[in-house]
């Protein structure tokens, strides 16, 4: 789902390194900019206008085969949510990561990066993989072997999560 505070903070702190209080300053800005929507929020839903946009600019930017029949919604799953506004997305997601680094700093751009790829993701096609198992069985003794193919990048092809703890952890 696209991001809400908390996630926004996680996210930031593992893949760049932000604290919690440098997430938001930076965040502050871009909303004070027009560039994202407000950061403050539980909600990853997002507001028709956000999710049609998004459709657009994948399709722009990948093509019609990465965008799904339907539109993702998500639903927000805690039961005391503070829901008054949407998910935190590009407040134009047309505006790519590579255009508004011209005239956004280092961090403000880097940030940016990190919501405008969150927020395409989470309404793009889903990543296609072929999975093949090869048992070997000998007397008391089985072993299998794994392994997975990917047919359709999809989503992946923006973002990735957990991909840099999984890194580290290796």
């Amino acid at each position: 789902p696209p991001f809400t505070t908390s996630s926004l903070q996680q996210d930031a702190s593992s893949r760049l390194g932000f604290s919690p209080s440098r997430t938001m300053q930076i965040a502050q800005r871009l909303y004070e900019d027009g560039v994202i929507t407000y950061m403050r929020t539980d909600a990853v839903q997002m507001a028709p206008e956000g999710i049609d946009q998004a459709r657009r600019a994948i399709v722009k930017e990948f093509g019609s085969d990465y965008v799904p029949e339907k539109a993702r919604i998500y639903q927000t799953k805690a039961k005391n949510a503070q829901e008054a506004h949407e998910a935190i997305r590009p407040a134009d997601p047309s505006r790519r990561p590579q255009d508004v680094a011209r005239w956004l700093d280092g961090d403000l751009a880097r940030l940016y990066e990190l919501i405008w790829k969150r927020s395409m993701a989470c309404q793009m096609e889903a990543a296609e993989f072929e999975r093949t198992t090869a048992e070997i069985a000998g007397g008391e003794v089985t072993l299998r072997a794994t392994g997975s193919v990917q047919l359709f990048d999809g989503f992946l092809a923006l973002y990735q999560e957990g991909a840099d703890d999984d890194a580290a952890d290796e």
